[in-house]
């Protein structure tokens, strides 16, 4: 079983894209920040062949096999505690949360999906946009990027930068990439021998662009296209007919396999082919969440604040909304800051 097929929580695999899978029981793909002292699945087989040796040779030495049976018991009573844990889907850094988003869309590629969107609206990486720290935006793309060809095997990857410049220069600093570059504004951004084509942060002054390459890419042969961190609406355009129509007509062709979404008392997680899964603070362990609810699709505004309040009716003597917040922007901070180092 590769990498791809470990991670997001999942339990089995599903045929088609658009296949709807049943709540997966948990797993352990990544260790989570902060967690209790965890093992390893290889040392989990280590663990066990180490102690069949012991029985085997039991006769032969003085071990005791109350204290094997214990030390046993004890070990595994902790890989159960680990894979039983709501948030182990979550990663434990930005890093991980790209390397996770990748292996994300490669099984929705592989599964035969055409239209994928990988969102990761960490509020710090919103202001990689900025002069001077985009560099860093770049970095992060690649190795969605890499990870994407080494989960699905093609060779023949196209990233489409949002600008020629940028394009330009990564394509002269990446000399060893295994994928093709090329930018929206060019004449000729896709080509037929491209097989995969993954949008770097478009946004939406390159709409038509955007639309003009997703349809070409829906001809003979149709080709897969994702959109990684996609900024086609903007807050100065406002919720107008322009970003309605986006939405219902544009939007609603693609599927977001990956999505990262902080909220003052929780989180909001995709990833595919998992459900949607919404999330809210541990009062009894800093930095740590329970899983709320699961759905069938992204929760809205309203259903949010009915999952919210389900959970602060429930809750006794629980920490305030503020408190919550802090302590989930204090995780970011922490996933931030893992990342920088």
């Amino acid at each position: 079983m590769t990498a791809a097929h470990r991670h997001c929580c999942l339990a089995s695999q599903y045929s088609h894209p658009s296949s709807l899978p049943i709540r997966p029981p948990a797993s352990l793909p990544f260790p989570i920040l902060h967690r209790r002292t965890s093992v390893p699945l290889e040392h989990r087989r280590l663990s066990i062949s180490i102690t069949h040796a012991k029985f085997d040779k039991f006769e032969a030495e003085s071990t005791s096999e109350s204290v094997v049976l214990e030390n046993t018991q004890k070990k595994q009573e902790v890989v159960e505690d680990d894979l039983d844990e709501d948030d182990s889907c979550l990663p434990t850094d930005l890093e991980g949360t790209v390397r996770q988003s990748g292996q994300a869309s490669a099984l929705f590629l592989n599964s035969g999906g055409m239209r994928a969107i990988v969102e990761i609206l960490i509020p710090e990486l919103q202001f990689l946009d900025n002069e001077g720290a985009q560099g860093e935006l770049w970095e992060l793309s690649r190795i969605f990027l890499d990870t994407l060809i080494q989960e699905t095997g093609s060779q023949k990857v196209k990233a489409v930068f949002p600008d020629a410049g940028a394009a330009a220069l990564l394509q002269y600093r990446w000399k060893d990439a295994a994928f093709a570059f090329s930018s929206l504004s060019d004449r000729k951004p896709v080509g037929v021998e491209d097989e995969i084509v993954v949008m770097v942060v478009p946004d939406y002054q390159m709409l038509e662009y955007v639309e003009r390459i997703t349809s070409n890419l829906s001809d003979d042969p149709p080709r897969p296209l994702i959109m990684w961190n996609p900024r086609l609406v903007s807050e100065e355009v406002g919720v107008g007919y322009n970003s309605r129509r986006l939405r219902k007509v544009f939007l609603s062709t693609f599927t977001v396999v990956y999505s990262m979404k902080p909220l003052p008392s929780g989180a909001v997680f995709r990833c595919y082919p998992g459900l949607w899964k919404v999330f809210y603070d541990d009062k009894d362990r800093p930095n740590r969440f329970l899983l709320a609810q699961e759905l069938l699709s992204r929760p809205d505004a309203q259903e949010l604040e009915v999952i919210f309040g389900d959970v602060e009716d429930k809750a006794e003597n629980g920490p305030s909304l503020l408190g919550r917040a802090e302590s989930f922007f204090s995780y970011l901070g922490r996933l931030m800051k893992a990342f920088s180092n």
